[in-house]
């Protein structure tokens, strides 16, 4: 199984907040954000080259990536999306927002419409994510959107959600 390629990129608009297509005039906005293969933009041009590696997995059917939108201000708040997992009909969800929107509740409407795509548009049969035994935080989001954990491993804690209940 691979993401289904899509004449339009999948937009996903909520209460409070959208998930679009990250934009290449969104870029500077994101550096704080950017990240591949769990390493850290450092510049515009680092983070450009990570959304263009980001874009292609998504052509290839491997993830998405969304940015994350107020819909008020029409400001990025941050990106989630699926990251791997696809082939074996699960996905690897994850997120990051940025420093100054952190604790106003746009990481659990946002993490909770991609769930909703993942199981009702994408037919996952698990969503997973993974974080550091230090992210209360995100330990905190995914407690309260169901996830169970399900196991550790060095300084990660894995968590999963069986939309099937299998």
């Amino acid at each position: 199984m691979t993401l289904p390629q899509y004449d339009n990129f999948p937009n996903i608009t909520g209460d409070r907040l959208s998930l679009r297509q990250v934009l290449e005039t969104d870029i500077p906005e994101l550096i704080e954000i950017s990240f591949y293969d769990a390493i850290q933009a450092e510049s515009i041009e680092q983070a450009a080259e990570m959304q263009a590696k980001i874009n292609s997995d998504y052509t290839s059917g491997d993830s998405i990536h969304w940015a994350i939108v107020d819909n008020t201000t029409h400001k990025i708040v941050g990106t989630c999306g699926y990251y791997r997992g696809f082939k074996q009909g699960e996905g690897e969800l994850g997120c990051v927002l940025l420093s100054h929107y952190k604790g106003k509740g746009y990481m659990t409407e946002a993490m909770a419409l991609a769930i909703d795509f993942g199981m009702n548009t994408i037919g996952l049969k698990r969503i997973w994510a993974a974080t550091s035994k230090q992210n209360t935080k995100a330990i905190q989001l995914l407690e309260r959107l169901d996830f169970k954990k399900m196991g550790e491993l060095d300084d990660e804690i894995e968590f999963e959600l069986n939309p099937q209940g299998s």
